[in-house]
């Protein structure tokens, strides 16, 4: 007999769905700035600049910026993350392999 174990448990507490309150499709992309933070794996920083072209088809007026933590080990340092803030409307990380 097979028997099939979901693997997602319960939900203790109600969903809450997300809810954007930017919209970065608004004059294709103008005056959003999108954060790519690569977390130091190989390729991660390749992965998003290319992640960052893509955006940039689509969105031709959406800026993109980049960094690189440089280390998996370590929390993105306190400087380096004010700096992504302050001049990110939206950040996207990623790691590579």
């Amino acid at each position: 007999m097979l028997t099939f174990v979901d693997p997602r448990g319960l939900v203790k507490r109600a969903i809450e769905p997300y809810r954007n309150s930017l919209d970065v499709h608004k004059n294709g992309g103008a005056g959003i700035t999108v954060g790519l933070l690569a977390n130091g794996f190989p390729d991660s920083e390749l992965f998003l600049r290319k992640l960052g072209s893509v955006i940039q088809k689509r969105l031709p007026q959406i800026e993109t910026k980049i960094w690189n933590k440089g280390n998996p080990g370590i929390t993105v340092p306190e400087q380096k993350l004010r700096t992504i803030v302050d001049h990110c409307n939206v950040v996207v990380t990623a790691y590579g392999h």
